[in-house]
């Protein structure tokens, strides 16, 4: 097995996990002795960010994942927050009148 250093011997006895899955951002960085997140800083109550690494801050940013909320609030803000109304007719010179002038909508 070799000598007993931090190499390739010693590999093999390494077998406890010392992170687990965190609740919070769900990445394998949750401490178990010291109940605390390396990755968002679980339980604290502020995501974990520092302003000394800016593309860690780019990852998390809003925008990079599915946005489920976000996504419908952006386009209603784009409308006007419109609800049970009819759009506007649109001006005569508008491209999309048009092509519904011409399919005879």
């Amino acid at each position: 097995m070799g000598k007993a250093g931090k190499g390739t011997g010693s590999f093999g006895k390494r077998r406890n996990k010392t992170h687990t899955l965190c609740r919070r951002c769900g990445r394998r960085a949750f401490h178990i002795q010291k109940k605390k997140c390396g990755a968002c800083g679980f339980p604290a109550p502020r995501i974990r960010s520092y302003n000394w690494s800016e593309k860690a801050k780019r990852r998390r940013a809003p925008g990079t994942g599915r946005m489920r909320y976000l996504k419908l609030s952006l386009r209603r803000a784009k409308n006007g927050y419109r609800e049970g109304e009819m759009r506007a007719p649109l001006k005569p010179g508008h491209k999309k009148a048009a092509q519904a002038a011409a399919l005879g909508v």
